[in-house]
């Protein structure tokens, strides 16, 4: 209880400070003409970051003024009906944005021979596509070509961190979405749970994400689920060694195998009934990293090296630090790459194509 009321304590902090920088107080209903900088007082810290200039808060306030309101309630349905969609969206998201940017690339089907990004090997495991549609026709029922998927998407996106335990934090909006689909791109470019940390740190650097941000976005990894099939040399042959990865806590190994023993293509239940501290989201899953009880290898590798254990470290102390760090960072995310303007990009109406 505690832990919901410091929360939403700051979450309304952030709301209700929103300022320029000569400290004039602006109205959601205000245009982003200029950069707007965020601040709200964390004890004796101050959160600060800065909005992408194309991008408005309450961008459709005018021609879909329901348009948060609609996003919010037809995804709380649908995560009332299976809450596996709020990490599946998260997730979604990630996969879009690091890939040319938040342009809803990555819901594009394959067309006429020509394979998208969601049908590539680091995408094959995605879900919520269907979340997103649904959503998008809650929307498109009472404004009609409006909304783009994109910003369906990123809304969705923060809406269920805040229905998995996690803050709320203000993100602009009236993104458009791509035309184009780049599933090259995706290939050679998302980080894989098989990569080395200096790969994932390189990748994520690539997109102008330091260590210490790349450290807060994987936080999202305290909720959600892990196919076995990724689990499987790592319980048994990690390396080619015919051994299970030594770092892995013995007693969590067990906990590991005996939920992928029958099934390697069964999901593998992550923070929730198994081993973890605390449920839901939150800092238990640095925890979780010091105790060598990480799921994902990649994730583990956190604690190799110094610049990224001391996050980890950091996080696991103090989670409020962690809420206002992972905050600033999935602001930043969702701000990458947008398409803005009457000249970039389009409106779709369904999400998978194009019009």
């Amino acid at each position: 209880m505690l832990k919901k009321w410091i929360l939403m304590l700051f979450s309304v902090s952030v709301i209700l400070s929103v300022i320029t920088e000569d400290s004039t107080v602006i109205s959601s209903s205000s245009p982003a003409s200029s950069s707007f900088w965020f601040n709200s007082l964390v004890g004796d810290q101050t959160f600060t970051f800065s909005a992408n200039q194309s991008l408005e808060f309450d961008f459709y306030r005018n021609s879909c003024p329901n348009a948060e309101k609609i996003i919010g309630s037809t995804l709380l349905q649908l995560y009332n009906n299976e809450s596996t969609v709020a990490p599946a969206l998260v997730r979604l998201l990630f996969h879009d944005c690091f890939i040319m940017g938040c342009d809803a690339s990555v819901l594009l089907n394959s067309t006429n021979g020509v394979e998208a990004e969601k049908d590539v090997i680091p995408n094959q495991s995605l879900k919520g596509f269907d979340v997103v549609d649904k959503i998008k026709s809650s929307v498109e029922s009472v404004c009609p070509g409006v909304v783009s998927c994109s910003d369906i998407l990123v809304l969705a996106a923060r809406d269920s961190v805040v229905l998995s335990g996690g803050p709320f934090y203000p993100v602009p909006t009236g993104r458009r979405d791509s035309l184009i689909s780049y599933p090259q791109i995706a290939i050679m470019e998302l980080p894989a749970p098989t990569d080395d940390l200096s790969v994932i740190l390189a990748k994520f650097l690539h997109r102008n994400f330091n260590e210490q941000e790349t450290v807060s976005l994987l936080g999202t990894h305290s909720i959600g689920v892990v196919h076995c099939n990724f689990l499987t040399e790592r319980m048994s042959n990690f390396n080619g060694t015919g051994q299970p990865d030594p770092s892995i806590e013995p007693e969590f190994l067990k906990v590991m195998r005996r939920k992928c023993e029958n099934n390697s293509n069964s999901e593998f239940i992550d923070m929730k009934s198994d081993g973890a501290p605390e449920t839901g989201f939150g800092s238990h899953f640095y925890q979780s990293l010091i105790r060598n009880k990480s799921i994902l290898p990649s994730d583990q590798q956190l604690m190799s090296v110094e610049k990224t254990a001391s996050w980890v470290r950091a996080y696991a102390a103090n989670n409020f630090l962690f809420i206002k760090d992972f905050s600033k960072a999935m602001i930043k995310l969702s701000n990458n790459g947008v398409l803005t303007g009457l000249v970039m990009g389009q409106i779709r109406v369904n999400c998978s194509s194009t019009l």
